[in-house]
């Protein structure tokens, strides 16, 4: 494993990850590229670990080369709910990461170079969760921690999230899974990827954002948005430093979520529980990709098999996207898993009311 500085004179915390793996048995060199915030305590104990969305990248906070807040910046930083004055925030990028064009994104996939200098294409090896998971494992161990103070993350960061809960909740002792489900259901699995792949061949890659934007957004989203503004401006300008072979290798990985998949869910509960992890699980009412009811029903099943689990839910015109755009209904729930004053048992419901968060 060798840790470089990125290319072009990118600040001292940014570095890419290099190291070769085996996926589904092929011998892969890989290079991801990585973002810190923070300092890494004399205990090495505060690192927190944040896993991005779908068409996200590792600039989770700060500002980006081009001047555009990281993601989640109303979240991470000095004093805000995942505070870079206690903790050590990290961000890697995926495997197959969407922005792959980008030149500040370092990634691998189908269409980074194969060692015989061209794209892998389609012989890039079918990776998994348990992939990516033992990927940030060596990250973990790259840093000098024994575990993370916490795994979190919005949308595909949160099915990453719950793969940690699943695989070693004694390195994730917090996890904050947000806009995502235990599985990837119906929505997923028989609509999005379906429609996906068939729009793939002839809208190519301004179909498919448009297509995600769709399911990202939902009507009211769309309509809020681009009302007075140029949708179609904002496709081309996505598709700038986008990948559609990245896109759709992504939507398979995550077709592949399934928490039950890596111990039945009787078996998670009581490893959950024996280990002391505490989960926070968030999800948005009019999301279309992941419908609260999958997560909810997962919470009150969890709680009830004794774990410390709170599930809040808010409703947001802004849809899945509200995991990014739309924090501070959760912000104060997330600060408190990190800060350990979340209680073990979490209130009784309260009235859901527009854009503020409801336990459930």
């Amino acid at each position: 494993m060798r840790q470089t500085k990125e290319a072009g004179g990118g600040p001292p915390d940014a570095f890419t990850l290099e190291v070769n793996v085996t996926l589904a048995g092929v011998p892969v060199p890989v290079r991801l590229g990585v973002r810190t915030w923070g300092r890494l305590s004399e205990a090495r104990d505060n690192a927190v670990l944040v896993c991005h969305y779908y068409t996200g990248t590792a600039q989770a906070a700060g500002v980006g080369a081009d001047g555009t807040p990281g993601w989640w910046a109303a979240l991470i930083g000095p004093g805000r709910a995942v505070d870079t004055d206690r903790f050590l925030v990290v961000a890697m990028n995926t495997l197959s990461n969407v922005q792959a064009r980008d030149p500040g994104v370092v990634t691998t996939g189908p269409d980074t170079p194969h060692p015989d200098g061209q794209p892998w294409g389609g012989r890039f090896p079918a990776w998994d969760f348990a992939d990516l998971h033992a990927l940030q494992l060596a990250l973990l161990r790259h840093l000098g921690a024994q575990r993370w103070h916490a795994v979190i993350g919005p949308s595909l960061g949160g099915m990453q999230a719950l793969q940690w809960a699943a695989r070693t909740p004694e390195l994730a002792p917090r996890v904050a899974a947000v806009a995502t489900s235990p599985c990837a259901g119906p929505v997923l699995r028989g609509a999005f990827g379906s429609l996906l792949r068939g729009v793939a061949p002839t809208g190519g890659l301004e179909g498919a954002l448009r297509l995600i934007s769709f399911f990202g957004m939902g009507a009211d989203g769309l309509e809020r948005t681009f009302r007075d503004a140029d949708f179609e401006g904002y496709l081309r300008s996505r598709a700038a430093t986008a990948s559609l072979a990245h896109i759709l290798d992504l939507a398979r990985v995550v077709e592949t979520h399934d928490l039950s998949a890596v111990a039945p869910r009787a078996e998670l509960f009581a490893r959950w529980r024996d280990a002391g992890l505490r989960l926070l699980t968030v999800n948005i009412r009019g999301d279309q990709f992941f419908p609260s009811a999958e997560m909810r029903a997962f919470a009150g099943a969890s709680r009830a098999a004794g774990v410390a689990h709170t599930h809040l839910e808010f409703h947001s015109e802004q849809g899945h996207l509200a995991c990014v755009t739309h924090t501070a209904p959760f912000a104060g729930t997330l600060r408190a898993l990190l800060d350990d004053t979340l209680p073990a048992v979490p209130p009784p419901p309260d009235p859901l009311l527009s854009g503020e968060a409801t336990h459930a």
